[in-house]
């Protein structure tokens, strides 16, 4: 091979590499572009968030308002609606928090018209599933991964009905490999996980994947306990993470 053809190649191998970069560069932005359309939010537009005590995170119970910090609680949801509310002036959003310490998919059933379709919310965020596992483990509860799965996808379709213009985000359910969570809990977590991911599918919901933000988030300096100390409950580091997760998938931060 000549000098010449050499510098050709080389040549070459510079512009193809640019020119996937450019590509790739592209790609990414038509990405991030198409994920920022995924939700609208409009004038007086309610955002709910639903779930069991990672939801609740403390919350006021007792405080039913809007946009009230004792009422959305010290966690994910209060990070989200924070950011929302700074970023959405105009539109006067109302954000509430009516996730319950303990729950489970047949519990929000049982709360579901005064808890959720009665808001009328314009973005409705559920995460649920972790209980429906762990009371089932504990002998507080006799539902099956079947019974999960047909009782939230009964739920989402009976929301939808009931509201069919209110955008769905359903949550993955997570744990860490730490605190209360051993190799027992596999693979009847990650059946669970699917199982969720399907609900969503059939449900036209945005999907928010935690356990995968997590798993992708723990490393040798941030050990599981780093962001969720019983392997269920986050931090303030993974409710952090939660709500900057979350806001990017929805394209609202």
């Amino acid at each position: 091979m000549t000098e010449q053809s050499k510098t050709l190649t080389r040549r070459n191998l510079f512009q193809t590499a640019a020119l996937a970069a450019g590509a790739t560069t592209l790609t990414s932005a038509t990405a991030h572009a198409a994920r920022k359309k995924k939700v609208k939010l409009a004038m007086n537009d309610t955002v709910l968030f639903q779930g069991d005590s990672i939801t609740d995170a403390g919350r006021d119970k007792d405080n039913a308002s809007a946009n009230d910090f004792s009422a959305l609680g010290r966690g994910y949801a209060t990070m989200i609606a924070s950011q929302l509310l700074g970023s959405h002036p105009k539109e006067k959003l109302q954000c509430l928090n009516r996730g319950i310490s303990g729950h489970k998919v047949p519990d929000l059933a049982a709360r579901w018209q005064a808890d959720t379709i009665d808001l009328k919310p314009a973005l409705l965020s559920i995460l649920i599933g972790v209980n429906d596992i762990w009371h089932a483990r504990n002998g507080n509860y006799d539902g099956t991964a079947a019974d999960y799965e047909t009782g939230f996808a009964a739920l989402m379709k009976e929301t939808r009905e009931a509201l069919p213009d209110t955008t769905f985000v359903i949550c993955e359910p997570f744990v860490l490999r730490c605190g209360a969570i051993d190799d027992s809990w596999f693979p009847d977590f990650d059946e669970r996980r699917a199982m969720a991911k399907g609900v969503a599918k059939e449900a036209g919901a945005i999907w928010v994947p935690f356990q995968k933000m997590f798993d992708d988030a723990v490393t040798e300096s941030t050990p599981p306990c780093y962001w969720a100390g019983d392997g269920v409950h986050p931090t303030m580091a993974g409710h952090a993470l939660m709500a900057k997760t979350w806001l990017d998938v929805t394209g609202l931060g």
